[in-house]
């Protein structure tokens, strides 16, 4: 795992100057994707249409079928913790997700937290993004978070957020992106 870049605008993003996985990795995960459940991304407020804030297709990664991953990506996500967010209680609380956006999907803004505290298991306390496939494959797609654009992902790179901020990904205009998003949550911020 790669050290940790952290724009000045804003103390709770961080972004990995280097991939954390590998390219072949990345084609694993996509690979494992093809072969799951294949749904049309949801979101969690009612009072919304859910054309108007998304469009893109997601899998879920069981927990069983990248063990290995998951281990890694916690010992890596504990660490950013510990030195970037100081976060209580912070753990993976959710599968994975892989995102898939066609030509002319998008997510609008929105955050990662719940607004029905009940059926969440856990507060969502950090988000991440890490790009899967090469930024070549695709045109548009850029992941903003509080109004401003990230550096351009690249493959394998990760981006770790605070879950309760407003973030998006711009619709994309040529191709096809797929990223790995996960979430870490815990108990209620004190």
């Amino acid at each position: 795992m790669d050290i940790i870049r952290e724009p000045k605008w804003k103390s709770y993003v961080v972004e990995t100057t280097g991939p954390i996985f590998t390219s072949k990795l990345c084609q694993e995960i996509i690979d494992l994707s093809k072969t799951l459940k294949k749904e049309e991304g949801k979101i969690n407020n009612p009072n919304y249409e859910l054309n108007a804030i998304r469009k893109s297709t997601i899998n879920w990664i069981p927990f069983d079928k990248m063990q290995l991953v998951y281990k890694d990506i916690n010992s890596f996500i504990q660490k950013t913790n510990r030195n970037h967010f100081g976060f209580n209680d912070v753990e993976i609380t959710e599968m994975a997700q892989v995102s898939e956006y066609s030509e002319g999907d998008f997510y609008n803004w929105h955050t990662d937290t719940s607004i029905d505290m009940d059926k969440e298991p856990a507060v969502r306390k950090l988000s991440m993004t890490l790009l899967l496939n090469n930024p070549n494959e695709f045109k548009g797609g850029d992941l903003e978070i509080a109004g401003k654009i990230l550096y351009p992902m690249k493959q394998g790179h990760a981006t770790i957020f605070a879950s309760f901020l407003q973030h998006r990904v711009t619709p994309v205009t040529k191709g096809i992106r797929k990223s790995l998003v996960m979430w870490f949550g815990g108990e209620p911020f004190k």
